[in-house]
């Protein structure tokens, strides 16, 4: 329980400025909104989530518009996203690699015949 620590000022009873311990709350939400962006940002890149200002939001319980104005974040999922989209799936095979039609009915047709 807090007690509100009132001053006899005159006839009027003004209250004590505690402006300080909202100002103190507010930096403590703000570091853990941090942290739990951080936090998410690393466990999505460690586990190969896509990483999408919409899907960290998700992740870490923050609005899309706050990743937005958090320029170092910001700068971060834009990178993420942009070396994942660099990386292929897979390696398409060169065309000279690929086996033909003809070819693939040719070892189709052998692997018949090995097997009556």
């Amino acid at each position: 329980m807090h007690l509100v620590h009132l001053t006899v000022v005159g006839p009027l009873l003004a209250r004590r400025d505690n402006s300080h311990l909202i100002v103190a709350a507010a930096r403590r939400r703000a570091t853990a909104t941090r942290r739990r962006a951080v936090a998410a940002l690393r466990r999505m890149d460690a586990t190969g989530t896509a990483i999408t200002f919409g899907t960290v939001a998700r992740e870490a319980g923050v609005s899309r518009s706050w990743l937005y104005n958090q320029p170092d974040l910001r700068t971060e999922i834009e990178r993420l996203r942009a070396r994942r989209q660099s990386i292929p799936a897979a390696r398409p095979v060169p065309d000279r690699q690929r086996a033909s039609d003809a070819s693939l009915l040719r070892r189709l047709e052998a692997a018949t015949e090995r097997n009556r």
